[in-house]
């Protein structure tokens, strides 16, 4: 899956969730927040700062769901207020002309299933090794699927 086709998921999935606020807003202004929000370098989405992010706060076992074959995990709003810092959701929150409650929501609806269709197979390596903690940080999240 390409990130034009990952941008267009989390905008759907916005889109369909059961916020009043977001269900109708536009899928190109969705998906042009949402890859500001996760940029990376060039044509990639920098997923595995926020996987490493969410390991420093304890939220492994929810990363590894998304990671892995079976059901995705929900995170709060307020855990991705925690990981991505009120600055980057008051960012988006702009973007859409959201409340910062709404754009939490959001992003909380559409990071799950991103990660899940980024990962294949549990594969999102180029970006994890990097940004979990090295080896050893890759290592105790693949942990979680085992255990």
């Amino acid at each position: 899956m390409d990130i034009k086709d990952l941008l267009e998921l989390g905008a759907s999935v916005i889109q369909n969730n059961n916020d009043d606020a977001t269900t109708a807003l536009d899928t190109n202004q969705l998906s042009s927040a949402l890859s500001s929000l996760f940029g990376g370098k060039g044509d990639k989405l920098d997923l595995g700062t926020v996987l490493g992010k969410m390991q420093e706060a304890g939220l492994d076992d929810i990363a590894a769901s998304w990671l892995g074959k079976g059901k995705n995990s929900s995170i709060s709003g307020d855990a991705i207020k925690n990981i991505l810092g009120s600055d980057k959701i008051a960012d988006f929150a702009s973007m859409l002309g959201l409340d910062e409650k709404s754009a939490e929501t959001a992003i909380a609806d559409a990071l799950p299933e991103m990660v899940d269709k980024a990962s294949p197979d549990g594969s999102l390596l180029d970006n994890i090794i990097d940004n979990a903690g090295g080896l050893e940080g890759l290592l105790g999240m693949a942990k979680k699927f085992f255990s």
